[in-house]
């Protein structure tokens, strides 16, 4: 085999925790591990929070490892604790199987199903929807201790809020998952966040007890920004894999705007760029950045949407952006300007507060990608966040504006 997978995930900066650490890379440098990682079904498309499981698992069949794709369709009838404060909402089975379809084409971008080393997708309602509670109790629950249970971190998080004795039940579900995917499959390896920790470990920990073979655990370090907040949230929501719930422009603006800091961490975890093209991008802390910024973007962009989807996408953005067209005009508004009409007016778009309430019933104004319809709409927290934004006037008008 190649370079030890491990290597690699080291070096650009995903590993977090792991357990055996000596024994798993001796066995991921010399034979094929089935591997797996949990997606929650919740929704009808992936969004930037599975970013980087989809980016380690493809790291990960390159290195001839194979990928499972466990579908939680049983515990998502429960709900994990880790790190949320709701209970999630039920699904129905066929609710499910079409977001399991949905997930597959998104991950076929990434990874091949099929073949040598080709992923497999499996849910988990095949297992835990006909268990029998006594039987699982005797045969699973007695290998978990409540005190050790109380103090992970998932659970301790959840005291003064409470816990439901409903939640508890996760931990002893997905180590079950791990159980079952080490007996039909052969799977030696849960990957998954560093949020994850403890439910991972308990499942290669049941594994050793109850059969006593080796399994083993690993967690990646968090998508978060240098302050802390996990990326992939806007002012709209989630930023989403499926072009119909973000556009492939906003896709590349997203990107567009990460902070410096977070640039070349991005540019490591999320593409498959050699580590020495990153540094030579990063090595400059000043407006050269830019060009990192705009190949991050793109090469996410083309990742996800395609080649064509990724040259339009930046081709707008420049254009918008003043990079080829060169010459946007700008202005400067007061930063507490209320509304999209205001701003009309204060940055000359408008003569008159009438007029710019007519342009946007006319439907010709934009505020970056966003249609303005509401005559009173505010100015997009996004772009109060920012501190700046394009206001698009027509097809010909577009003016970089900036907020003081």
């Amino acid at each position: 085999m190649a370079k030890n997978v491990m290597d690699t995930l080291r070096e650009r900066g995903f590993i977090k925790q792991t357990v055996y650490e000596e024994e798993l890379y001796k066995l991921l440098g010399s034979e094929s591990v089935p591997f797996y990682i949990g997606f929650d079904p919740t929704a009808d498309s992936l969004h930037v929070g599975h970013f980087m499981q989809l980016i380690a698992m493809k790291h990960m069949q390159d290195a001839g490892h194979k990928p499972i794709v466990l579908i939680g369709g049983g515990t998502g009838m429960i709900g994990d604790p880790s790190g949320r404060t709701d209970m999630r909402l039920m699904m129905t089975r066929e609710t499910v199987d079409y977001h399991c379809e949905c997930f597959r084409k998104q991950m076929s971008k990434f990874i091949k199903f099929g073949g040598d080393n080709g992923a497999i997708m499996v849910n988990n309602a095949d297992w835990l929807l006909n268990l029998n509670y006594i039987d699982f109790l005797r045969d699973i629950g007695v290998h978990f201790s409540v005190n050790k249970m109380l103090s992970a971190e998932c659970f301790k998080s959840r005291y003064e809020r409470g816990l439901s004795f409903f939640e508890f039940n996760y931990m002893l579900m997905q180590a079950y998952d791990f159980l079952v995917l080490y007996k039909k499959y052969g799977c030696k390896l849960e990957l998954g966040g560093d949020d994850q920790w403890s439910n991972i470990l308990a499942g290669a920990d049941l594994i050793r007890r109850k059969l006593q073979k080796p399994a083993f655990a690993m967690t990646f370090t968090l998508l978060t920004t240098s302050d802390g907040r996990k990326m992939g949230k806007t002012a709209k929501g989630a930023v989403w894999l499926d072009e119909n719930k973000t556009t492939p422009y906003e896709f590349y603006q997203y990107w567009r705007n990460t902070d410096d800091a977070d640039v070349e961490k991005c540019l490591k975890l999320l593409t498959f760029l050699p580590l020495e093209e990153i540094a030579g991008l990063c090595a400059h802390k000043d407006e050269r950045m830019n060009a990192a910024k705009e190949r991050l973007a793109y090469e996410l962009t083309k990742m996800v949407h395609g080649q064509e989807k990724a040259d339009a996408a930046q081709a707008q953005a420049k254009a918008a952006f003043g990079g080829d067209a060169g010459n946007m005009p700008s202005a400067q508004i007061p930063a507490d300007t209320a509304s999209v009409a205001d701003a009309l007016v204060a940055c000359g778009a408008a003569k008159s507060k009438s007029e710019a309430r007519r342009l946007i019933e006319g439907g010709g104004v934009k505020v970056d990608d966003e249609k303005i319809s509401d005559v009173n709409a505010p100015v997009p927290a996004s772009a109060k966040e920012k501190g700046e934004f394009v206001l698009h006037k027509g097809k010909k008008v577009h003016i970089l504006v900036r907020l003081a």
